[in-house]
């Protein structure tokens, strides 16, 4: 499977994941995933910025709030379309267009930074989509981007929860499998029946790669890692949100920046 097939596999289900989205039910981005991602940014103020695979908009949309000067890309014409209906309403001077993560449509050096939030491992040829964040990164520019986090994102996993529903242990294997486009269908879980009710279920096809492989392709790029996270929810955000309690018990997402030499 190429970036063009995995991508009509997004656009297929970009409909369903923007309503439920929007309607408050992708509860690990809103309450932890996105939080983490912003407390780690740097300031950006004044800064060109690139969003990679900005779905329809929603952290653009907070990139832009932060003071920077936004474009970005999705290669699903369906995200694009909410996204600019988003920014017709609101304006935030962002520019959104359709293009793969693998051939983005910029000249070279053309951003102070890029950013790329839950994108970058669903690209099958991750190699390339790296390549090109930095070639349209100044130098002296970043990368900061999420991904599920390898270890414990894996081609087998069992959530272990005890007589109260609580998750005590993750179990994991097939680390070193990874997947090569598997499809995986499924909805939100903190949407309810009646929101899910005649929606069609997101089908995304998953290309899992090593915590090395990251790494290694980071550096073999030519980027200097330069600060990573993984998330984990503080008591005050499970008590609000009662859904992330098995995000404290392992790291469903890995942050990374890296600084362009």
């Amino acid at each position: 499977m190429d970036h063009n097939e995995a991508g009509r596999f997004w656009n297929d289900s970009a409909e369903s994941w923007t309503m439920l989205a929007r309607a408050g039910y992708d509860v690990y981005r809103d309450h932890l995933n996105t939080p983490a991602f912003f407390a780690m940014l740097p300031n950006v103020e004044g800064l060109s910025g690139l969003d990679i695979g900005c779905g329809e908009g929603f952290n653009t949309r907070l990139l832009a709030e932060r003071g920077a000067r936004m474009n970005a890309i999705d290669i699903s014409s369906v995200f694009i379309s909410y996204a600019q209906q988003a920014e017709e309403e609101m304006p935030r001077g962002i520019a959104y267009q359709v293009a793969s993560a693998v051939d983005l449509p910029f000249a070279d050096a053309s951003f102070d930074f890029a950013a790329s939030f839950m994108t970058l491992m669903d690209v099958p040829e991750t190699d390339r989509a790296l390549a090109e964040c930095y070639r349209v990164v100044k130098p002296g520019g970043f990368l900061q981007f999420s991904i599920a986090h390898p270890c414990y994102d894996t081609p087998y996993r069992r959530n272990l929860r005890d007589d109260q529903h609580r998750t005590y242990a993750i179990e994991v294997a097939k680390y070193f499998e990874g997947s090569e486009g598997e499809v995986d269908e499924w909805l939100f879980k903190a949407a309810p029946a009646h929101a899910r009710q005649g929606l069609r279920k997101f089908s995304i096809p998953r290309f899992r790669r090593t915590l090395s492989f990251w790494l290694n392709l980071l550096i073999d790029t030519g980027f200097r890692l330069e600060h990573v996270e993984e998330p984990r929810p503080s008591d005050e955000t499970v008590a609000a949100c009662p859904e992330l309690q098995d995000a404290q018990v392992v790291a469903y997402f890995l942050h990374m920046r890296a600084r362009k030499s």
